[in-house]
């Protein structure tokens, strides 16, 4: 079980509603990723290198990622 769940981890970002609010379309144009939204927030989904990039991009922006 501990491969499956450090693969979902690689593989998306789980932010808060609002959190891309400004960024999404940054997001969506430079990373070629999904951006879902969902009740409980906002959902990134793709490539593990990919969802790192998303990531230090989103950390550059003050948006932390657990």
């Amino acid at each position: 079980m501990n491969d499956v769940a450090r693969l979902r981890d690689s593989t998306q970002i789980l932010l808060p509603s609002g959190a891309l609010a400004g960024l999404r379309e940054d997001v969506e144009e430079e990373f070629t990723v999904t951006v879902r939204r969902e009740e409980s927030g906002v959902r990134i989904i793709g490539s593990p290198v990919e969802i790192k990039g998303v990531s230090n991009f989103l950390a550059r922006n003050g948006i932390t990622v657990a």
